[in-house]
This record gives C-alpha cells, structure tokens and sequence, in this order.
C-alpha cells in the first residue's frame, strides 16, 4: 500500500514502493506466504480484490457518504480479508516517509498510532497483536485464524475513534460499490475498448479531489522514468493544463460535474491575485504554492532509482501552454449545455489576457525542461488555442464580435507557421531556435490551427512517426535535456500520434497503433507514464492521468470514424 495522510500530496506513512520496508508498508497475506496469484478491481468500481490460494483480501476507501473523504478531513481505508487459511498481517506505518519515530499503542479492537500530527487508527476488533520493535520504529504483527470468519480491518486517518461505524461493512462496501458502478454506468462510453475506456474514467474520477475540485497528475512520487535515474519527479499535485485535459477527458463522456468542480477550484485561484498571466503550472490540491522542491536521502528509490523527491521545481517555471487546455475545456462544457456563468466567462477573459500579454515570451514547455527556456512551437499553438476557443465561447456569452481576438489569433498563427516549420526537417520542431524533432508539435493539426490535409502537418506526422515511434510507444524527444539516462516512450504521445494519424486518413494504422497502446495496459487496467519497448516494462508515476486520457481521447475518436 501506498499512503499520504492527511492528504495525497503530504507525506507517506506507507512508503515501501520508493524506500524499501524501512519507510511502511500495511502488508497483509498468507501466513504460510507466497505471491498473489491475481489481482482485480471488481467489476467497474475502484474496490480492489487481491487473491492468493485460500485468502482473498478486498481493498476500497470508504464511499458510503457519496465520496472518498465521507467525514470532513477523514479517510477510511478498509481491508477485507475472507477464507480457508491462516492470514498474518503486519501494520508498519512510518512517520514522514521513515524520518521520525513511529510508536504504537495497542488499544480495545485495535492500534493508535502515537504523536501523529494526523490522528491515525485502525480498528481490527478481534485480532491479537504483537508489537515488535524495529530500531526507532515499532510494527504490529498479527496471525488470524480466517475459518472463524472474515476479519475487517479499517485504517481511519483524521480521527482517534476506534468505534464500530454505524454502517456495518457489507452495507459500506455496498454503497462504495454503487458509487463508482452508477458513476460509470451515467457515461456515454464508445463500444470500442469500452472496458478500458471505463477504467481510465474511473482512474481520472480517482484521481479528483472532491473537497477541492483539483485533479492529480498521478497519486505518486518518484516512480523512475529511467531505471536506476535521476529522472524521479513528484505527480501529486494539481497542474492547471493536465487537470484541464483529464477533466475534457470526462466531459466528452458525459460527465461534467469534474469539469465545474476544477473550473471552481481555478477560479478560487484568480480570486487571489490579479494577474493571470502568472499563474504558476501547478499547485497543491488545496490550491496553495507547492513547498520547495526536497530530496528524501533516507530513502532508496524504487528499484534503486534516486533521488526520491517530494515538490516539483516546475511550479516555478514559466509555461504558457496553461491557459489553451483550460479555454478549450469551457468551450466543451459550453457544447454541452453546461450551467456556466459570468464567472466562467470572466475566465476565458483572464486566460486571453494572459496570451496577449505573454504568448510571445519563451517559456519551459509542456515537458518542463529544466534548461534556459525557449519558443516552444507547442506553447505557441497553444497560446493560439486560448484565442481561438475564446472566440466560440464569445458567442455564448457576447456579442461574438471581437475583432481584437481575432487579429491576435491571427498574429500566433502566423507566427507559429513561419517560425516552427523548417523545411530543412519537412516538420515543425521543438522549438523556433532548433531542428529537434517533438511529438508535441502534433497540435498543429490536432488543435485546428492547420487543417489536416496541410502538407506541413502531414509531412510532420510522418516525421514523429519516423524519428520518435518505437513498435508500440512513442518518445517525446530525441535531443538533450540536460539529464543524465533515458526515458521510455510517452503514453499521451502515442495517442496524439494515433490522433494524428487519423486525421491524415491513416485510421488503419491508428486502429492498429491504438490496439498496441491498450495491450500496454496492466491487469487491473492501468497505464504508467511511459513504456519501455527494449525491456517490455512499465515507467514512471503510476497510474498516469495523461495517459488515461489520451486512451479514452482516441477510443471516442475512433469509434466515430
């Protein structure tokens, strides 16, 4: 198990994946061990089933008040271990990733977790334990007998309670259940990869905030890119283009509640200051400024990958690619009759303000590189988006006569097409100042700015596809970051490229370009960050809001072609 108390982007107490036993772990399984031999969500819901020969463990944060976080500031994290043998369980939670004392108490039906600045339980009524002493750290271990009887096991975060709920547990798990199902079943899911499709939707509405309205770019930290890397960055916060995006995503599957609820959280942010053209890439859920970015040297890595890192120094960064994501998303909310306001409209105005007041500065770009910035073509266009969205939502709200915003389109425009496309490569590039090739260029043509049947676009659909795929994956970059390693292929960009290929009348080869990507999946359907073609694995943070978005993204695509 992975956890951050009291909220996803604080500190782990359940850490194990990135720092080994020493920094928690909640492990739960046969007493005699063993692998699992699979593993499930249960049918199109977020509870997750875990089975090994003679014990089958069921996983779900508690729903049953209608959303994941039912009490004001408390999470239930509820185990359910049910069958024929012995289980031994051994709960391990270590303070602030392992860097400060962790001290249990065993109390009646169950453990407290002492001097916790979060008040911390789990509740197990019935279950003897030993404490064990591990240097700084204690751990309860426990051998449960399950031909008594299922055992429940509940870990309660923002609370000291360790009463039996109201709700006894089926009831609980009944209503967590019908959260998800019924929210999955309300989407207007295609019949190509329909199940898939599901899934990703599912991992998006996981991955939303819903005291907030923020949407995390993934729950995880430091997951390598490059195995054995420095490429380790920390996904648990909200960026303003990503959640834009993940929130599209929904909306084009009929769901838009995600989608109001992030417009809300952005505005509550422009309600602070009053310059949107500063707006920082990324914020903590709650909306503040992230902490400085920090190395955890106590901790190995995953899989030997160092640093492990908690912030991300790409808030500070300028990215102007932040604002079209957002416009374009109202527009689709717009096109879905949406209750949107003068608010929303006062929105799309602060983000064309922005463009016009920013789009020609150089910026870090949608990767975030951390090198001197640069006029990057994708920031560009997507400055051209900002306007070019404004402009249809204008005739929602005003008079759809703007004559200011369409000169500035214009001027992006022109500028993108004489500045991006070098004829020497046959393709836009990266950036004005170089030839490296990008396979997030593709919104040339994705984004309407050229029409898909332009020479320039397809000539730079054939140069991603050249230089950049790889069997089933495909990279954002060839050229030189300035970080030691390698990456995988990018999940959001082999989607872009089976966009792409569609819309340049190649819908056979993104069908079969589409297929390779789903099979990338993992068994319980979820999709990392990158893949590596050389090793056949899985990289990065995980599971990836990018990536699930594109699959779903390119499902809606093509099932209408």
């Amino acid at each position: 198990v992975w956890w951050c108390v009291p909220r996803i982007d604080s500190a782990a107490v359940f850490a194990e994946l990135v720092g080994g036993p020493a920094a928690g772990a909640f492990r739960v399984g046969p007493a005699g061990g063993g692998r699992p031999s699979g593993q499930r969500y249960v049918g199109d819901t977020l509870l997750l089933e875990t089975r090994w020969p003679g014990l089958t463990v069921t996983d779900y944060l508690d729903c049953s008040g209608g959303r994941p976080d039912r009490l004001a500031g408390r999470s239930d994290l509820i185990r359910v271990l049910e069958g024929d043998i012995r289980a031994v369980v051994e709960f391990a939670p270590r303070l602030d990733f392992g860097r400060y004392a962790t001290r249990l108490a065993v109390r009646d039906d169950g453990i407290e977790v002492v001097g916790a600045s979060d008040l911390m339980v789990l509740r197990a009524p019935g279950v003897s334990w030993e404490l064990l002493e591990d240097g700084l750290h204690q751990t309860a271990r426990a051998e449960i007998d399950l031909h008594d009887g299922p055992v429940t096991l509940e870990l309660r975060c923002g609370t000291a309670s360790l009463k039996a709920d109201a709700t006894d547990e089926a009831d609980r798990r009944t209503s967590t259940d019908g959260f998800w199902s019924d929210w999955a079943a309300g989407l207007d899911t295609p019949d190509l990869a329909g199940a898939m499709v599901r899934r990703s939707a599912l991992v998006l509405k996981g991955l939303c905030h819903a005291p907030t309205g923020a949407i995390l770019a993934a729950p995880t930290t430091s997951l390598p890119e490059h195995l054995g890397g420095v490429r380790n960055w920390d996904y648990r916060y909200c960026w303003l283009r990503d959640a834009a995006l993940s929130a599209a995503a929904l909306v084009r599957l009929g769901s838009a509640e995600e989608a109001m609820a992030y417009l809300d959280w952005v505005l509550r942010i422009l309600e602070q200051r009053d310059d949107p053209e500063r707006l920082h890439p990324l914020y903590l859920v709650t909306g503040r400024h992230l902490p400085p970015e920090a190395e955890i040297a106590e901790l190995a890595g995953y899989a030997g990958s160092r640093p492990v890192r908690v912030g991300n120094a790409a808030e500070r960064q300028v990215q102007l690619d932040v604002f079209g994501p957002i416009v374009d998303l109202v527009q689709l909310l717009v096109q879905a009759g949406a209750p949107l306001s003068s608010q929303h409209w006062r929105l799309v105005e602060a983000m064309v303000h922005a463009v016009e007041r920013r789009w020609h500065e150089p910026d870090h770009g949608i990767w975030e590189i951390r090198k001197p910035p640069r006029h990057h073509v994708h920031s560009k266009v997507m400055c051209w988006t900002t306007v070019d969205r404004a402009l249809a939502v204008a005739e929602h709200f005003t008079d759809p006569d703007q004559h200011e915003w369409r000169a500035l389109r214009d001027q992006i425009a022109d500028d993108v097409l004489e500045h991006g496309w070098k004829p020497g490569v046959s393709a836009f590039t990266a950036a004005y100042d170089g030839s490296d090739l990008d396979a997030s260029v593709l919104v040339v043509g994705l984004s309407g700015l050229l029409p898909p049947d332009d020479p320039r676009f397809v000539a730079t659909v054939e140069a991603v596809e050249r230089e950049l795929r790889e069997g089933p994956t495909v990279y954002r970059y060839r050229a030189d970051d300035g970080l030691p390693g390698t990456e995988g292929g990018f999940h959001l960009m082999t989607s872009w490229l089976v966009d792409a290929l569609h819309l340049v009348g190649r819908t056979a080869d993104a069908r079969a370009l589409f297929e390779r990507l789903v099979a990338l999946a993992g068994p319980t359907g979820l999709l990392a960050e990158e893949y590596d073609p050389d090793h056949g694995r899985s990289l990065g943070n995980h599971p990836q809001a990018y990536s699930h978005l594109g699959l779903i993204n390119n499902a809606l695509t093509l099932a209408r072609a």
